[in-house]
């Protein structure tokens, strides 16, 4: 019992500190990213990849943001890795197709990418390709100091409230937060079944 009541007190710590105002900004530029009928592309690997599969459903189902997450096609992703590398999976896959200015990207992320360490790089050389086509970068993360919130345009910081399980924590309320964004009077278009 005293681990379970920990834990939810640490959840219950990391809402208490979520920057609201870092996320009205998200939803801001989401209803801008759809009025322009941009596309939404969600980065992510590992279990934030899982993530942004289930994310692309409920900004297309519900806010009706067209969206996309490169590593929902397995094919396409390991023929990339194969062929040309796992760090280049996401900006040949943004580059074919052809991300314009009008577009958004999301990045999922503990770390947020670190190219020095080599840690998530193919995130990195996705933020990297999205910047220079002048495209939007919204990110979620776990860690301050990462590629994702030293380049990106938006970053929220999941706050760290014990070291040991910033990884669940971080997955879990990236879940939280696009449920929010998706949620919000201003994004969904759709009601949800229940």
């Amino acid at each position: 019992m005293e681990f379970i009541e920990s834990y939810l007190q640490e959840v219950k710590e990391i809402t208490e500190h979520l920057d609201v105002r870092v996320i009205e900004k998200m939803i801001v530029a989401l209803q801008g990213l759809r009025a322009r009928k941009g596309r939404l592309f969600i980065l992510g690997v590992g279990g934030s990849a899982a993530n942004a599969t289930h994310a692309v459903n409920d900004f297309r189902k519900l806010a009706q943001i067209e969206s996309y997450a490169p590593t929902d096609n397995v094919a396409e992703v390991t023929a990339r890795t194969n062929d040309e590398g796992w760090e280049t999976i996401f900006d040949s896959y943004l580059e074919t197709s052809n991300l314009k200015e009008e577009d958004c990207v999301l990045i999922l992320s503990v770390g947020g990418g670190d190219l020095d360490k080599r840690v998530s790089a193919n995130l990195c050389h996705g933020i990297n390709f999205a910047k220079s086509k002048g495209v939007l970068v919204l990110g979620i993360v776990g860690r301050h100091g990462g590629h994702a919130e030293k380049c990106g345009d938006i970053c929220l910081v999941i706050p760290q409230v014990n070291e040991r399980h910033i990884t669940p924590h971080s997955e879990a309320f990236q879940v939280v937060i696009w449920h929010l964004l998706v949620s919000d009077p201003r994004l969904k278009v759709n009601q949800t079944k229940w």
